[in-house]
């Protein structure tokens, strides 16, 4: 895992196992002035945010890491859908925006997504016009 630290910016977690869009998604948020934590799959991203099984409790008193998690939707092992739905589980996690991205657009994955609780659905490759409407949420 990556860290590029500045306190006062927004920090973001990069969920996606490919290497290629991870650097690409990096590289749009450090433009945006985001400091930006990637992890290659879904288990790294969980045990980041303290919510793997053997540290259920870990984040519990104290508030998330992140401002906003980033997750690519096709992941193996665990999917971003299967993320999303551990990151509002937790009270810990529950108010971290969550956007989902994928390369498919199909909209019955959008929607169950968006019903468990993303904040959006963003379809790739992202560009710096899709990163810029997310660093909007993050200051406002």
């Amino acid at each position: 895992m990556e860290v590029t630290s500045c306190s006062s910016k927004p920090h973001v977690l990069a969920v996606d196992d490919n290497l290629v869009d991870r650097k690409l998604v990096e590289m749009l948020l450090k433009k945006s002035s985001c400091k930006v934590t990637t992890a290659e799959n879904g288990l790294r991203a969980l045990e980041y945010l303290g919510l793997a099984d053997e540290q259920e409790n870990a984040l519990e008193s104290n508030e998330s890491k992140v401002s906003m998690v980033i997750t690519d939707y096709c992941m193996p092992g665990m999917s971003g859908y299967e993320l999303l739905k551990k990151i509002k589980e937790s009270s810990a996690t529950k108010e971290v925006p969550v956007v989902v991205v994928s390369s498919e657009n199909i909209p019955t994955r959008i929607n169950k997504c968006l019903e468990e609780g993303a904040q959006m659905f963003m379809l790739k490759p992202l560009k710096a016009s899709d990163v810029q409407k997310l660093t909007c949420h993050l200051v406002n």
